[in-house]
């Protein structure tokens, strides 16, 4: 059963010190998982995950976000031998040693996870009747990309990993999953009970980018 939705209105909660510290401890430990187990996915805590999603904000309360579960051993196929494709590439665009890294990196689980989520904008939507993006349409995606971010979250929070893979080839995915032409991809994921947990992102652990001392300055102009 999928939890609650907090009600549209009544008293606002208070949000105590306690709440806090176990929120930052979730934005801290929030992951990009590429080594999953084989167990399935629970399908109720799947649907708390959506249903927890489906509260992000989005531009004129648009709500552009379209999932699409991606169950067909054909189809999941065809987007494998995109990433494959798209990573060889990838890997033959750097040289010397980042090459060779990269090549030893495990950069998705499109293998390994039981759920594959693939996450669509759909730009010809007409809900929120066009306001806050007529000069940046752009915030369409932006408002998925907070979708999945909010996804990505409530899934940590209940012990599923989620893995964002984008050495894709948008078009592909999306003739290959046959959506509708308005549907934008924006993001692939990989979901399930993760292997191992670490506090640290995989980038890092394996030497490829370190964390950005500075990547909280605020610019003041």
């Amino acid at each position: 059963m999928s939890e609650p939705v907090p009600p549209a209105c009544g008293s606002p909660p208070a949000f105590d010190d306690a709440f806090r510290a176990q929120l930052a401890t979730l934005l801290a430990w929030r992951r990009d998982v590429r080594r999953f187990r084989a167990d399935p996915v629970d399908e109720a805590t799947l649907r708390t995950c959506l249903d927890l999603a489906a509260l992000a904000p989005s531009v004129g309360n648009s709500q552009p976000w379209r999932f699409v579960r991606v169950a067909d051993v054909g189809r999941r196929a065809k987007v494998i031998e995109s990433f494959e494709r798209c990573n060889a590439a990838a890997c033959e665009s750097y040289s010397n040693e980042r090459r060779n890294l990269y090549a030893r990196l495990k950069l998705a689980g499109l293998r390994e996870a039981p759920v594959h989520l693939a996450v669509f904008c759909d730009s010809g939507t007409q809900a929120g009747h066009g306001l806050g993006r007529a000069t940046m349409p752009e915030m369409l995606r932006y408002s998925v990309a907070a979708c999945i971010h909010a996804f990505w979250l409530a899934a940590r929070a209940h012990g599923l990993g989620v893995g964002w893979v984008s050495i894709l080839e948008p078009g592909i995915v999306a003739r290959a999953l046959d959506v509708p032409e308005s549907w934008d991809l924006v993001a692939y994921l990989c979901v399930g009970l993760p292997v191992e947990e670490h506090a640290d992102p995989e980038l890092v652990r394996h030497g490829w980018q370190a964390r950005r001392p500075d990547a909280a300055q605020l610019h003041e102009r």
